[in-house]
């Protein structure tokens, strides 16, 4: 659902209910576009927040994403501190059938008690909050200037100006409507919902096809001004494939009933948003993580081309032995000597370049001193060989983790682990040194069948915490040579089924980098066979004494018994 005036008009209504006669008690400033009103009403304080992004402008009560403050206020936030700090709020309105609500004050200072408007502008990327006394801009969220192209001015000291009108019919005005509809014809079948978008003012396209969805492509004038302003409000929140996906003042095929519009407001924004938010940090955490790979592998495609260079080194040595064996017929001065190869059965001759500034013995020094540094290239590249894998196989554990990532504490955790690896920089520091801790929580994925407790890890954090906290006899699962969640059955004095054992494998293959594929290995064993390599990574563990099983990959949402999915 658009916020539209069509769906600000029950907006306002409802808020006015909720806030008329409250006080603002806090007022913050979490982000550039976003204000937040705590306000004491007769049902207790209640937290308005007031989003004016271009995406998710809105005016919503009651929201439980979590909010960070700035240390230091923004502007306007001191702005709004210092004239409505206590002020009570006497009405909330729509303003003219526009996309604005106006909040009305009684602000009360050492002074004078004086009444003000707090306009909220609800129009995408022109949305903006503007503080008004007597009909003049105290001042703006954001300013605009004539000199700047705006339409209207929006700087403290001058007068506040509506938007323009469209000149479309009032959604109001049953006449109006009906005197739009006298040019109907002019569209073709299919057009009606872009007709009333463009000719009933404040109905976004969205809320014409919703009318449309009603009474049809022959919708009358009546049946349009019934809509948009008669009958009860049957809110409700439209779902697919278990998400919220919209929400609508008037009831849907498909909808599940709110209580209230900004109910069914809520409900949709707390999960757009935290989707956004959710899909905006994975995207950080990939381009990160992307780059750090991109780094190790082009590392290791530079080892690999200097071991290609050592591979020569008996080459070399042969060389040297060669000068050497036949000291007596290289002569000083000479550029290239033809020898014969003494290791080739066929005895056939290799040329060997020479330095004619040098005698024949230095000559043979000089590929002995090169083999010599081959060698040691290549016992040193070898190392660095084994530890830029390490280091890549590491990463693409995290990768993996990634993509089966399902809330945000997923991604803080995964975050946290690329701060330890330097490839992110920490977070800044609170004000006096302190930092917030988390709170401790396995948070691990948890299963319930056939009388066993199942734990599967979400990252290489998690993964650890796992491994680690199982008991010597319960059962351990990783899929076989794939990058995969560690999966572990609780057996708590019980002996481990081939049912279980089946259950808990399926729930490891589909947390592995093989989930597309129809059957995968997972190893199982004790966990007494599973152990930590010193100065292992996150999430790296050997183990033992392992058997195989081959299953195909299953997520068992049914089973599944944590809330955070």
């Amino acid at each position: 659902m658009p916020q539209d005036a069509f769906t600000l008009k029950y907006i306002a209504k409802e808020l006015n209910e909720t806030f008329t006669g409250g006080k603002i008690s806090k007022i913050n400033q979490p982000s550039k576009d976003t204000l937040s009103l705590l306000i004491y009403t007769r049902l207790g304080t209640i937290k308005l927040t007031c989003d004016l992004s271009a995406k998710y402008c809105r005016l919503s009560v009651g929201e439980t994403c979590p909010e960070v403050n700035p240390e230091v206020a923004p502007n306007f936030c001191m702005l709004l501190r210092k004239h409505l700090q206590n002020a009570e709020v006497l009405r909330v309105e729509q303003v003219n059938l526009e996309r604005v609500i106006r909040f009305d004050f009684r602000c009360f200072s050492e002074f004078e008690i004086a009444e003000m408007s707090l306009y909220f502008e609800i129009m995408g990327k022109y949305s903006n909050a503007v503080l008004v006394k007597d009909g003049v801009i105290v001042g703006a969220l954001k300013t605009a200037s004539l000199e700047t192209g705006a339409r209207r001015v929006t700087l403290g000291g001058a007068k506040y100006l509506l938007p323009a009108s469209q000149g479309k019919a009032e959604q109001n005005d049953i006449n109006a409507i009906k005197k739009a509809f006298e040019n109907k014809s002019g569209y073709l079948d299919g057009g009606s919902a872009k007709f009333i978008a463009e000719k009933v003012a404040g109905v976004a396209y969205t809320t014409a096809e919703d009318i449309i969805a009603l009474y049809g492509e022959g919708v009358t004038a009546e049946q349009v001004y019934s809509y948009l302003n008669e009958g009860e409000l049957t809110p409700c929140v439209i779902y697919h494939d278990g998400a919220a996906s919209d929400f609508k003042a008037r009831d849907s095929l498909g909808g599940v009933k709110r209580e209230s519009l900004l109910l069914a407001q809520r409900e949709f924004y707390d999960y757009a948003v935290y989707k956004k938010k959710f899909e905006d940090e994975k995207r950080k955490l990939n381009s990160a993580l992307s780059s750090a790979v991109k780094k190790v592998e082009k590392r290791l495609a530079d080892v690999y081309d200097k071991l290609s260079e050592c591979e020569k080194a008996e080459s070399v040595k042969l060389k040297g032995e060669l000068i050497t064996a036949n000291i007596y017929a290289v002569e000083r001065g000479m550029s290239i000597f033809q020898a014969v190869n003494y290791y080739d059965e066929n005895c056939g001759k290799i040329k060997i370049d020479l330095d004619p500034l040098l005698s024949p013995s230095q000559n043979a020094q000089r590929y002995y001193k090169r083999y010599a540094k081959l060698k040691r290239t290549e016992v040193n590249l070898s190392a660095r060989k084994v530890d830029e894998l390490e280091r890549l196989n590491y990463l693409k554990t995290i990768e993996s983790n990634l993509v089966y990532a399902e809330n945000l504490t997923d991604l803080k955790e995964t975050r946290d682990e690329l701060i330890s690896l330097s490839l992110l920089p920490p977070p800044p520091k609170l004000k006096g040194g302190k930092q917030k801790k988390a709170r401790a929580e396995s948070n691990f994925r948890e299963y319930s069948f056939d009388g066993f407790l199942v734990v599967c890890g979400r990252n290489n954090v998690q993964n650890d915490n796992l491994t680690k906290g199982l008991d010597g006899d319960d059962i351990w699962l990783h899929a076989k040579t794939y990058h995969s969640a560690h999966v572990g059955i609780i057996l708590q004095g019980k002996d481990a089924t081939d049912e279980i054992i089946k259950f808990a494998a399926e729930v490891c293959a589909y947390y592995s980098d093989a989930r597309e594929n129809g059957k995968v290995p997972v190893d199982f064993t004790k966990r007494r066979n599973v152990k930590k390599p010193k100065n292992g990574a996150l999430g790296y563990f050997e183990y033992a004494n392992q058997k195989t099983i081959l299953v195909a990959p299953d997520a068992h949402f049914k089973e599944r018994r944590d809330e955070r999915q």
